[in-house]
């Protein structure tokens, strides 16, 4: 991972999932659906309702992962040996070791994924939410020791990414009791999102900067332009995120005119409560003008 291709490729990863998981969650807001078990499309029936629930961002993390295992693996000359020979024998390439931990790390939890969906009876939330957690514990662990022979612009890029992994630890921490909200599932995209691009800018500004010539450790204006570009990711992500649920709703209100009539229909609870209510309304109403007459025609006699 420590080359321009080891950051560009799982930021992009990263930028994808997060972007699928951002039109996820603008296509069950729009539709008043489950956020973690959205219904299938009307016309998905049959042969086709199996692959619409195929986990496709569990297979994505598999294949991923197992690309940049694959990758990083072959980046070492000689193979990735644990340890040399010499006496007393001394560990070799920390940082590709933790590399490899992260990435396998990443394929389980696709496995996870394929398993809660696909295999068991019923899919399970909280272990699917457990495994993803847990991963960001660890990665998070991984990355407050990367950083232990580093300094300047790496060390202040780091720093930054440390910043969004912590944050994403949190939202998903939180998600273990409340997974259905809308809130913390739009952060969770964002964060994802913030995470791939961040990773991306780093791979230009550490292996090939536009300018071409590399940021200087020793200038204060080049760290401070780190922190002002992430600034900038913060921004365009946001805008990115409101362009994408901006679009789900057009592409919906264009391609589906009976939208409303849907929402309608998966939530009938409105109409299933109004129609008995006012009925008790009137019943009420109406032994109470009952007793009024009993009591009049008793005071009268």
């Amino acid at each position: 991972m420590g080359t321009f291709i080891g950051h560009v490729y799982p930021g992009l990863f990263l930028i994808l999932y997060g972007l699928y998981q951002a039109i996820v969650v603008s296509k069950a807001v729009i539709f008043k659906d489950s956020l973690l078990d959205p219904s299938c499309h009307p016309t998905n029936k049959g042969r086709w309702a199996r692959l619409w629930k195929i986990s496709y961002r569990g297979l994505l993390k598999m294949v991923t992962g197992s690309i940049l295992i694959a990758y990083e693996i072959s980046c070492i000359k000689g193979g990735l040996v644990l340890m040399n020979r010499q006496l007393p024998p001394r560990f070799l390439y920390p940082k590709e070791w933790q590399h490899l931990t992260m990435f396998i790390l990443l394929t389980l939890n696709g496995c996870v994924d394929v398993m809660s969906r696909n295999l068991l009876p019923q899919r399970c939330v909280l272990l699917e939410k457990g495994s993803l957690v847990l991963t960001f514990y660890v990665l998070l662990l991984l990355l407050v020791s990367h950083v232990q022979d580093t300094t300047g612009i790496e060390l202040q890029i780091h720093y930054l990414l440390i910043l969004v992994v912590f944050l994403l630890m949190l939202v998903l921490t939180i998600e273990l009791w409340t997974p259905d909200t809308f809130q913390l599932l739009l952060i969770e995209a964002f964060l994802f999102l913030m995470m791939g691009s961040w990773l991306m800018q780093a791979g230009f500004i550490l292996y090939r900067p536009v300018t071409g010539y590399p940021w200087q450790d020793d200038d204060i204006s080049d760290i401070m332009f780190v922190t002002t570009f992430f600034c900038w990711h913060v921004m365009i992500n946001a805008l990115c995120l409101l362009g994408i649920y901006g679009l789900s709703a057009l592409w919906h209100r264009c391609h589906c005119p009976s939208l409303k009539l849907m929402g309608s229909k998966e939530a009938p609870y409105h109409k299933g409560t109004v129609g008995p209510l006012y009925k008790l309304l009137q019943e009420v109403e109406q032994s109470e003008k009952d007793e009024q007459a009993l009591l009049l025609s008793k005071s009268s006699s």
